[in-house]
């Protein structure tokens, strides 16, 4: 199953366009995670008790962790996530903090390192950003890091088209560029 988790809020959102060029290129069905639709609990310390208890009893088939299970089932994530402010939308950070979860997701060695418990191969983000200046350690980085050293992801891929408000920039030629430009991990290494 691809699991398409989509930061996307905008109508005509050139990330989704890219992301959609892609599943098209996967060319499998996708299960889509539109975030604006998700409303997030707050974190706060009720929250946290329940959160606790439940992962203490081992309690995963509570709802509150539906999102995780769904995330460590996947065979590939598909994330897109628009570049703003120098990082991904907000939803995206509440929607990692709702599937890093103990025992679905991850869990710690005996000796405090995490180890991935996530069936995904790969994950693909996708992302656009309207100037040059994209520092990855505040976006892709940070997804990169979670998907390799917490969730066991190793295939961690970035899909992008940069620079698309600069003044006279060819906008679709960019971005033809970028959809051109995909390639799966199974054509890389053939």
């Amino acid at each position: 199953m691809i699991l398409f988790v989509d930061a996307c809020v905008r109508t005509h959102s050139r990330t989704k366009r890219l992301a959609e060029a892609l599943l098209a290129k996967l060319n499998e069905e996708a299960v889509h995670v539109a975030l604006e639709e998700i409303s997030f609990a707050v974190t706060d310390e009720d929250y946290l008790k329940k959160r606790d208890d439940l992962i203490s009893k081992g309690a995963f088939g509570d709802d509150m962790f539906a999102l995780a299970r769904q995330f460590a089932a996947a065979d590939t994530i598909v994330i897109a996530a628009p570049f703003w402010d120098l990082s991904f939308p907000a939803k995206l950070k509440q929607y990692i903090e709702a599937i890093n979860v103990t025992g679905v997701t991850f869990e710690y060695t005996p000796e405090g390192i995490p180890k991935g418990l996530c069936n995904a191969n790969e994950l693909y983000y996708v992302m656009t950003a309207g100037g040059d200046y994209v520092p990855w350690e505040f976006g892709f980085g940070y997804i990169k890091a979670l998907a390799q050293n917490f969730y066991g992801i190793k295939n961690v891929e970035i899909i992008k088209a940069i620079g698309l408000d600069i003044v006279g920039a060819d906008v679709p030629a960019i971005m033809d560029e970028a959809i051109s430009n995909i390639k799966l991990k199974k054509e890389k290494d053939s």
